[in-house]
């Protein structure tokens, strides 16, 4: 499912139109956003929790050349389901 089906799905099940249903996507996925910035975790109860998790630096190799480089520290962003979720499924 992409944005596009997201947003009509949404629009059905709240019974509005595809452009209210897509404020309110984005204005999740924007608060999402800021509480991983601020906080690190957003737990969405029944859902999930969306959480930071940082990467210490590593060397690595290129595949290409074998030469061995350096990687710097970096943050990703981990989703674990629910139990609700997970029963669903």
């Amino acid at each position: 499912m992409n944005k596009g089906e997201l947003v009509e799905a949404v629009a059905r099940q709240m019974g509005s139109s595809k452009a209210e249903a897509e404020r309110a996507l984005v204005a999740v996925t924007a608060c999402i956003a800021a509480g991983l910035k601020t906080g690190g975790e957003v737990a969405i109860q029944g859902f999930g929790s969306f959480r930071v998790t940082r990467r210490p630096a590593r060397t690595a190799r290129n595949p290409k050349t074998l030469e061995l480089i350096e990687i710097g520290p970096s943050k990703s962003v981990g989703f674990r389901a629910g139990r609700a979720l997970r029963d669903l499924l």
